[in-house]
């Protein structure tokens, strides 16, 4: 947590999770249960109120939840091959005063770990055989959110499948790429990483390399 806090000084939360079991419950809610209680339709409401194009909204929510289920999870896989369970049952998102996603939260903060790190074997992490398998489990538990998370958008919101798993997509390359350059480390290790769970994603049937226009990509950013 303090490595991912440290890789943006300025926004500490950009990256880092949180413990649940250290925190109070004000603006956090459970990936699991806030899916279906308006909190996705609030944040559209609020996307489309700002950006005033219905596919450039639902894009904008799309975009900060995937990067809350696996933009952070994916910063500490290229950076130390470690990763937290970001299976919707675990994970939790807490709101700023302007109703967006600011941090994420875990209810169990157990770290799925290699044979070779320094932590292996340590209370509070899972020990897995390889990389591999650390990349697979990670893939296959981020589905898990992933695909809750898209039923939640698309019910309420314009969004097609094919640009929600780009933006999934998006995310890994974007962590795999900006995050050592954050941290000063090489690239390579990080590069691999991330080529290896967006191998896994498709391998779990999950279109993240599919490049498609994303609507309202061009107004997000002018935004």
């Amino acid at each position: 947590c303090s490595t991912l806090r440290a890789l943006n000084p300025d926004y500490p939360r950009m990256y880092a999770v949180a413990a649940m079991a250290d925190e109070g419950k004000r603006r956090w809610w459970q990936l699991s249960v806030g899916l279906d209680d308006g909190r996705v339709e609030q944040m559209y409401r609020r996307s489309l109120e700002d950006l005033e194009v219905p596919h450039a909204a639902a894009v904008q929510v799309a975009t900060a939840l995937i990067h809350a289920v696996v933009g952070r999870v994916a910063a500490l896989l290229v950076l130390e091959a470690r990763a937290w369970d970001p299976g919707i049952e675990n994970l939790w998102i807490h709101m700023d005063s302007d109703g967006g996603i600011d941090w994420a939260g875990v209810a169990s903060p157990i770290l799925r770990v290699l044979p070779e790190d320094p932590a292996a074997g340590e209370p509070g992490t899972v020990t897995l055989p390889c990389e591999q398998a650390l990349l697979v489990w990670t893939a296959h538990r981020c589905l898990t959110s992933l695909g809750s998370v898209y039923r939640a958008i698309s019910e309420r919101a314009p969004l097609d499948a094919r640009v929600f798993w780009a933006l999934v997509g998006d995310a890994i390359l974007g962590a795999s790429t900006y995050v050592p350059i954050l941290a000063g480390t090489g690239p390579s290790a990080g590069t691999r990483r991330g080529q290896l769970l967006l191998d896994a994603m498709v391998a779990a049937g999950a279109p993240v390399r599919s490049r498609v226009g994303v609507p309202g990509r061009q107004r997000l950013r002018a935004s």
